[in-house]
């Protein structure tokens, strides 16, 4: 394979998101050889910062400075990739709220094989891509082959390739004089802070995190004690908030908190891509729930299958009588 490959850099107040140790590894499936170019678009001393940490990981790292950048405008950046982009080049993006707006677009636009919410690359067949994603909640693994003869965008599920943590030595190449007039139609506004809770599950190391398997709201004691028991915090997700059973500052996920605790153990969920694309920083998962075939196990370190209301308490119990 000869095709250029490039990986898309989220970034936030100078600090790269945890998908870009992420998609490298993703594009190291689909070329080993590959050199992955990484492009960061921005403005002023923090993008700077970013380009220099990318630095470190990627053989190459494209920049692009524009003051309508300082705040990711899905229009703007589309406008920007396809000036930038090769003929025939493969896109990585990561698949968040951002990455659903940008990619099916900029697809389109680059006459462009588009595969969202990869969970897997099987590597190259010929001129086809083999992906995986997943289809009905994450119940279904879809195997595609996708002709690359014209490039390809892959949208990247969080967490779903472990993030690699080895050194490059790459050089910063200022490509923002080849990006265009960077105008769009729409606008950045301002940024509405979430709702501030009693507890700030962001700050946590160890969540206890439940969702719609806890059948009621009495029942989230169960996931209480346990918390309590291990110097842990409740969180939960959306299901437990629409159903107001948790107020909204405990919700992770794309429409919650993003967080990033050292152990995730999630009671009932059962692992929608909006849910886990709230996780960051490859968390030990310990995940709890009596469907067998739910996502969560796809991505959880250690999977018990059974009802959490029967387990929970006695995996409480048990660890008290360890204390």
């Amino acid at each position: 394979m000869t095709q250029p490959i490039f990986a898309y850099i989220a970034h936030k107040n100078g600090v790269a998101d945890d998908s870009a140790l992420e998609l490298i590894v993703a594009a190291k499936k689909i070329d080993p050889s590959a050199s992955v170019t990484a492009i960061v678009c921005g403005n002023g001393a923090e993008l700077d910062s970013v380009c220099t940490a990318m630095a470190a990981v990627y053989p190459e790292v494209w920049k692009v400075s524009n003051p309508a950048l300082a705040y990711p405008n899905a229009e703007v950046i589309r406008g920007v990739l396809v000036n930038l982009l090769p003929a025939g080049a493969v896109m990585l993006v990561p698949h968040d709220t951002f990455g659903m707006d940008l990619s099916p677009g900029l697809s389109i636009k680059l006459n462009a094989a588009f595969v969202s919410d990869v969970v897997g690359i099987e590597g190259v067949d010929g001129s086809a891509l083999k992906a995986v994603r997943q289809e009905f909640g994450g119940q279904v693994s879809t195997h595609i082959h996708c002709d690359m003869a014209s490039g390809v965008v892959l949208n990247i599920r969080s967490g779903a390739f472990l993030a690699d943590d080895s050194k490059a030595s790459g050089a910063v190449a200022d490509k923002s004089g080849q990006a265009g007039d960077c105008k769009a139609k729409r606008r950045f506004i301002e940024v509405v802070a979430a709702e501030v809770g009693d507890v700030d599950i962001t700050k946590s190391d160890v969540l206890v995190s439940v969702g719609r398997g806890i059948e009621e709201q009495d029942n989230i004691a169960i996931a209480q004690e346990l918390a309590d028991t291990i110097g842990a915090v409740v969180s939960c997700s959306r299901p437990i908030v629409d159903a107001k059973w948790l107020e909204k500052a405990r919700q992770v996920g794309t429409s919650g908190k993003t967080v990033k605790p050292k152990v995730y153990i999630a009671l009932g969920i059962s692992g929608s891509f909006q849910h886990l694309g709230g996780l960051k920083g490859n968390p030990f998962i310990v995940a709890i729930n009596k469907n067998p075939k739910a996502p969560i196990f796809q991505v959880a370190d250690i999977g018990v299958v059974l009802d959490l209301l029967e387990f929970v308490p006695e995996l409480t119990e048990k660890i008290k009588e360890m204390k």
